[in-house]
Formats: structure tokens, C-alpha cells, sequence
């Protein structure tokens, strides 16, 4: 089987997502925020990453920083067969690794220009998923494997309008690369289970843009917005199928294809308080516009009906986040932070390649610094989702049942220099 794979250079150390955040959202842009669980992000400057979440931010940089992390995540994602109308053994759904782990790379530069304006460079990743099924699961037309893959490089500019206020804005260029297989698995036309029923990939270069805010009232206590676009995404590449000519199917031929995919907007209002000379608390309320990721549909050229759907129907959902940061010593920095990730699913539209629930983030981490010109963070998290029971039914019909457990260990290093 041969999937079309075209992802720029500085993607090929993370190809393959693990979503640990709500449906297939990724908050792994620091080491510094995951220590955290990503409470303040909008309101905290600890180092260049602040390009990703609030580029307000960059205004508090005196000097040029460059910061870059990477950040593991160790899924653990597991299915066991509840029922099946049609008869199969339940045993043959279970599946205990359903997401591959993976690394999530990011980069960053800020430039301060003069006392009024900064510049900023980032490459990260605002979403992206993998899950995997073998060719024979029963359930193949339901699952199979799904892949997202999204590179966003973001240029923003800050402008200090006064001692207090900042705001900023920037442009994305987002890369994004997907692939969908899915096999008939048990069916009643009679067909080989491992028979593809549908096999889609394709890339798309989309953009968009971003803005942010912050409010210092003092020293020690700062407020901070930030707004990041929705982006639609128009992927082109190939389509094929095993279905047989006699059932209208390509008989493996490859065609071309394409696939429509919304990634919603998001946004973003954090506090920081730094209450004495050691200890600070923070933040952070985000919503994302799932609401716009309707449907997960591909199509053949040339045809108006789709080869492949599946409905959705997210719904808008928020992350809360509550962290605290206390300087030890001289050169060391803890942190630690829990968060609430509310989960977009539908409990009527829920799916096993897709699968999400509502998490909690627990989150520890520090920073060393080793002179006044380099230090690094080091950042882990526990995520730990809900167990739940749904029925997902296949395009011949059949119910299946299922539950679902997701968690995730996720563990991230940072290094910083200021130039």
C-alpha cells in the first residue's frame, strides 16, 4: 500500500500526530508551557515560543532570543468490543495501541527592532492526529488510518502603543498533508476484509492570521488576549480503491482526489500574577471553534457525491488551565500546572478514528539557566481521559460497539539563547 507523502524537510521528525489535546488540536508549541500544562500562555514571556501563543508578548524582549523544543508524546489509547450487530465476536475490536507516538518539533526568533517594535519568526504545529488499524480489523470502514499533518510558519509584528498596552498581529502559512485509507473489514457484499474501500491522500497550502494583546498594570501583574484564524484547507492528491469494476469500483486505480478539512479558529485570554519575589500564579481560558469541523468528506475528481464521509458535528469547546511558578534559586525555576480539556465530540457522531473525551492535564517542569545567555526548560505531563461506551454504525449499516480509553505521557525539552 503507498501513501502519498510530500511533507516539507523540517516536518520529517514528526510525521506521524498523536492529538492530546481536544479532537486533533496540538498545544505542544514550549517545554516551558507543557511544565506549566500551558496555564498563562498568553500573559507569560518566558522566552521566543510567546510567537505562537500571544505575539504581544514579544514586546517585553530587550534583546533577540531563539528558543527550540521538542516534545515526545507516548499515547495510550485503547478499544474494547462491547457489541456487533452483525454478529462478530466483540473480542475482534479490541485494540490496544490505536496512535503511534511521536515527536512534535518547534522554532522560534524574536527581534526586537527599536523601543516600539518586535519581530517574530515561528514554525509549530497548531493540529495534527494519527491513528492506525490493521487492514483485516473488522471494523475496518469505520477506522483504518487516519493521518494529519499540519506545519504552520508564522511571521508577527508587535507594536508597544504605551507603557502598558501592546498589540500585535501576524500572517500564518500553514502546510498541511492528510491521508485516510479505509478497508471493508466485515461486510455482507462478501469482500476480503483487508480490501481497500477507500484510499485518500493529498496536500494543501492554505493561510492565514493571527493577533494578539496584552496589559501590563504593574510590573507584576499582566493580562493577555490572543486570536488565531480559522484556515480551510483544499487538499489535492490521489484516490483509489479495491472495490471491483462490477460494483462500480476502480479495481486499485488511482485517480485524482481531493479532501476538504476546516481547522477552527482559536482563542485565548491569560492572566500572570507574580504575587512575591519567588512566586507567580497563572491562567488561561481558551476557546476553539470546532463548530466549523462538520464533516470529514473526500471526493473523486469529477464527481459531485463524496467517495467518503463522515459526520462529525463538533461543537465549540474550551480548555481551563491553572498553573504556578516558583524560582528556587538563582538559576533554577519550578513549575507545575493542571488543566481541564473540554472534548468538541458529539456523544451522537462519536469515532474510533478520531477518538476524544474530555482530559486532565497534570503538569510539571523547570528552567535552568546556565548564564545570561542560554538556559533550558524541561516540561512533562501526565493526560488522563475519560473511559466511555458509543455506537458508531458503518455505510452497510452495522453497529458497533465500543469503549474507549485515552491517555497520554507526553515529555519536552527547551533550549534558549539570547543573542
Amino acid at each position: 500500500m503507498t501513501f502519498k507523502k510530500s511533507l516539507l524537510a523540517l516536518s520529517l521528525t514528526c510525521s506521524s500526530f498523536y492529538s492530546v489535546g481536544a479532537a486533533f488540536q496540538l498545544a505542544e508549541h514550549s517545554a516551558a508551557g507543557l511544565g506549566r500544562a500551558f496555564a498563562g500562555e498568553a500573559a507569560i514571556a518566558d522566552d521566543a515560543s510567546v510567537v505562537a501563543r500571544n505575539p504581544a508578548l514579544m514586546a517585553q524582549f530587550d534583546t533577540m532570543e531563539f528558543s527550540m523544543s521538542g516534545t515526545y508524546v507516548m499515547p495510550d489509547v485503547s478499544l474494547t468490543g462491547i457489541d456487533a450487530s452483525n454478529g462478530t465476536d466483540p473480542a475482534a475490536l479490541n485494540n490496544d495501541s490505536i496512535a503511534p507516538s511521536a515527536i512534535i518539533p518547534a522554532m522560534y526568533l524574536v527581534m526586537p527592532l527599536n523601543d516600539k517594535f518586535a519581530l517574530g519568526f515561528g514554525t509549530f504545529s497548531n493540529f495534527g492526529l494519527a491513528t492506525e488499524f490493521p487492514e483485516d480489523y473488522a471494523a475496518g470502514s469505520l477506522a483504518g488510518e487516519t493521518s494529519v499533518t499540519t506545519i504552520n510558519f508564522n511571521t508577527s509584528l508587535s507594536y508597544k502603543v504605551n507603557d502598558n498596552f501592546v498589540i500585535a498581529g501576524g500572517l500564518n502559512v500553514i502546510y498541511a498533508d492528510a491521508s485516510l485509507v479505509r478497508n471493508f473489514g466485515e461486510n455482507p457484499l462478501g469482500l476480503p476484509a483487508d480490501f481497500e474501500a477507500a484510499n485518500l491522500a493529498g496536500d494543501d497550502i492554505s493561510y492565514g492570521w493571527n493577533m494578539g494583546l496584552s496589559y501590563d498594570f504593574n510590573e507584576n501583574h499582566r493580562l493577555g488576549f490572543s486570536y488565531r484564524s480559522e484556515v480551510k484547507l483544499e487538499l489535492e492528491g490521489d484516490y483509489s480503491n479495491d472495490l471491483p469494476p462490477e460494483y462500480l469500483g476502480l479495481g486499485g486505480k488511482v485517480v485524482p482526489g481531493t479532501m476538504n478539512i476546516d481547522l477552527p479558529a482559536i482563542m485565548e485570554f491569560s492572566g500572570l500574577h507574580q504575587l512575591t519575589d519567588t512566586v507567580a500564579v497563572h491562567y488561561s481560558a481558551m476557546w476553539t471553534g470546532w463548530s466549523s469541523f462538520d464533516e470529514l468528506a473526500g471526493y473523486m475528481q469529477g464527481q459531485d457525491a463524496p467517495v467518503f464521509a463522515k459526520e462529525e458535528k463538533f461543537s465549540n469547546s474550551m480548555r481551563y488551565a491553572l498553573g504556578a511558578t516558583y524560582q528556587l534559586s538563582s538559576n533554577i525555576k519550578l513549575r507545575t500546572g493542571i488543566a481541564y480539556d473540554e472534548s468538541p465530540a458529539d456523544e451522537n457522531h462519536m469515532s474510533i478514528s478520531i477518538p476524544d473525551t474530555n482530559r486532565i492535564w497534570l503538569s510539571g517542569g523547570l528552567n535552568y539557566t546556565f548564564t545570561n545567555k542560554s538556559s533550558v526548560d524541561f516540561g512533562v505531563s501526565i493526560v488522563k481521559g475519560e473511559a466511555q461506551t458509543f455506537t458508531e454504525t458503518d455505510d452497510f449499516d452495522q453497529d458497533w460497539t465500543f469503549e474507549s480509553q485515552g491517555d497520554a505521557y507526553l515529555v519536552s525539552a527547551q533550549y534558549n539563547h539570547v543573542f
